[in-house]
C-alpha cells in the first residue's frame, strides 16, 4: 500500500509498525500519508501508532532539504 501511495504526486506514505518509527517519519520525513499492515498490527498498537503519527510535527531544519529533494522527484 505505501509503494502505491507514493506513486501519487506529492504524497510521503511510510509504513509503520511501531510507536518510534511513527514519530520519526513524521519529524523527520514529514510523511502526509500513514500504512499499516494489518498482520503485523494489532487494533490497540494501530490506534497508538495512529495517535503519535497524527500529533507528531515536522522538524524541517536539516530534514527539509530531504523533503524537498523528493518533491524534487515529482516535478
Amino acid at each position: 500500500m505505501s509503494i502505491v501511495a507514493n506513486k501519487v504526486d506529492g504524497v510521503r506514505c511510510a509504513l509503520v509498525g511501531n510507536t518510534d518509527a511513527a514519530s520519526l517519519t513524521r519529524r523527520h520525513n514529514d510523511t502526509n500519508v500513514l500504512a499499516l499492515g494489518a498482520k503485523y498490527t494489532n487494533f490497540e498498537l494501530a490506534k497508538e501508532i495512529t495517535n503519535i503519527w497524527l500529533s507528531t510535527e515536522f522538524e524541517g531544519g536539516r530534514h527539509q532539504r530531504r523533503v524537498d529533494k523528493i518533491m524534487d522527484i515529482e516535478k
